[in-house]
C-alpha cells in the first residue's frame, strides 16, 4: 500500500507549518504529502513548500481542493487531512493493517480537540454518532482506497457538507473503518463562537441538509454565523 495525504487549505499561514512539520515522518516512510491551495493570500503556499512533495493551487471550496490534490496524489490510498489536525503515531501503519485487515475500503479515526473541558464531550459525541451511522466528517481525517474513491464518484462539488455527502456514497460500498487511535483537532472554531453555540449550529445544518437544503445556503448560513 502507498499512501498519499490531502491537505486543503485556505489562509492557513498560522497552523499550516507545524502540521507539515509534524508529518515528516511520514515523508520518511514514502507517505506522499500533496497541499491544495485554494489561493490563499496570507502566504500558506509558500509555508509549504519544501514540507509537501506538491503544493497546487486549486479552485477555492474544499471539495473542489480535494478533488483537484486527489488527482495529483499517487497513492493507492488516499488520507484527507485539515491543516489544522495532527495525526497519531504510526497513523499510516493504522490505516494499512486496518484496512488489510478488515477488507473495507474506507474509514476515520477518532477524533479529539485540543483543549479539554466540553470539548471532551463533544469529541466523545462526534465519534459515537460515527460509529452508529457510518458518517465521517472531514475532522475525523477520511481516508479511502483510490478504487473505492474513483467509484464513490469523489467529493461532490458541493460548498459545505462534502464529507457527509462522500460518506453517503462510500457507504453504498460498505461501512468504515472506526479506528480508536485518535487524530488531535484545534478546538479554535468552537472556542471563538461558543462551544454549545457551535454544536446547535452544526446539528441545525446538517438536520436542514438531510431535508435537501442547497449546501451553497447552508455554507452562506454557516459563515455568517461564525463571522459573528
Amino acid at each position: 500500500m502507498t499512501l498519499s495525504i490531502i491537505m486543503p487549505a485556505l489562509n492557513e499561514a498560522a497552523t499550516i507549518e507545524a502540521t507539515l512539520n509534524a508529518l515528516q515522518v511520514y515523508r520518511l516512510r514514502g507517505v506522499e504529502i500533496v497541499v491544495a491551495d485554494g489561493e490563499s493570500y496570507d502566504g500558506t503556499a509558500d509555508l509549504a513548500r519544501g514540507r509537501a512533495d506538491r503544493v497546487i493551487v486549486a479552485p477555492r471550496g474544499r471539495a473542489l481542493q480535494m478533488n483537484e490534490g486527489a488527482a495529483e496524489a499517487r497513492g493507492d490510498v488516499l488520507l484527507f487531512l485539515h491543516a489544522d489536525t495532527l495525526l497519531p503515531d504510526a497513523a499510516d501503519r493504522w490505516i494499512a493493517d486496518g484496512l488489510a485487515q478488515s477488507g473495507r475500503a474506507w474509514g476515520r479515526f477518532d477524533v479529539r480537540f485540543d483543549t479539554g473541558g466540553a470539548m471532551r464531550l463533544v469529541a466523545f459525541a462526534m465519534n459515537w454518532r460515527s460509529r452508529l451511522t457510518g458518517i465521517c466528517t472531514g475532522d475525523q481525517a477520511m481516508f479511502v482506497t483510490r478504487a473505492a474513491f474513483e467509484q464513490a464518484g469523489h467529493f461532490p462539488p458541493i460548498a459545505l457538507m462534502e464529507d457527509i455527502a462522500l460518506s453517503a456514497l462510500l457507504k453504498r460500498i460498505g461501512r468504515p473503518l472506526c479506528l480508536s487511535a485518535r487524530v488531535t483537532t484545534s478546538a479554535r472554531l468552537w472556542e471563538t463562537n461558543g462551544v454549545w453555540r457551535t454544536v446547535l449550529l452544526m446539528w441545525s445544518l446538517r438536520l436542514r441538509y438531510f431535508f435537501g437544503a442547497d449546501p451553497a445556503k447552508l455554507a452562506r448560513a454557516y459563515r455568517s454565523a461564525t463571522r459573528a
